[in-house]
């Protein structure tokens, strides 16, 4: 399913392709591309979720940026130290607010598989931003952030 993600924020997000209106055609194109009908399928359900959260914790009460955020066992167990540790530091760098950090938090529950690295923990900050038109100047942050390290580590 993340692959399928992965694919989708990098061919389509930027296009202006609605996931929601041409599924069935998205889908259809990935199948010919070679992905599996039942990837697909998760990975448009993880966009739709995506939308769905967005619009409830947005209508949800404000969080105030002073708050604390206190991760459930299982949270604990899926992000991991390093994960959560990221997530925080995104906060104190004001990338992400406490707003989209509860997105990002859904959505890396959503994904399955039982525990989730620092490189998928990125790739779902990139797309819970990009969903956010708002959040423009905090997507090119993570952007800058995210290949700084990908050249860092080529050399």
């Amino acid at each position: 399913m993340f692959e399928v993600l992965m694919f989708l924020f990098e061919n389509y997000m930027d296009s202006n392709v609605s996931l929601g209106i041409d599924g069935e055609k998205v889908a259809f194109e990935l199948e010919q591309i070679g992905f599996n009908r039942y990837e697909i399928d998760r990975a448009l359900d993880w966009l739709d979720g995506l939308g769905q959260i967005q619009a409830a914790v947005q209508s949800a009460p404000m969080i105030t940026p002073l708050a604390i955020r206190h991760y459930s066992l299982e949270e604990c167990e899926k992000l991991g130290i390093e994960g959560r540790g990221f997530l925080l530091y995104l906060e104190q760098i004001r990338i992400l607010d406490p707003v989209s950090r509860e997105i990002v938090i859904d959505r890396l529950m959503a994904l399955e598989t039982r525990e989730v690295d620092l490189g998928r923990v990125k790739w779902v900050v990139l797309m819970v931003l990009f969903s956010q038109p708002e959040k423009k100047a905090a997507l090119m942050l993570m952007q800058e952030m995210v290949l700084a390290e990908a050249f860092t580590v080529l050399h």
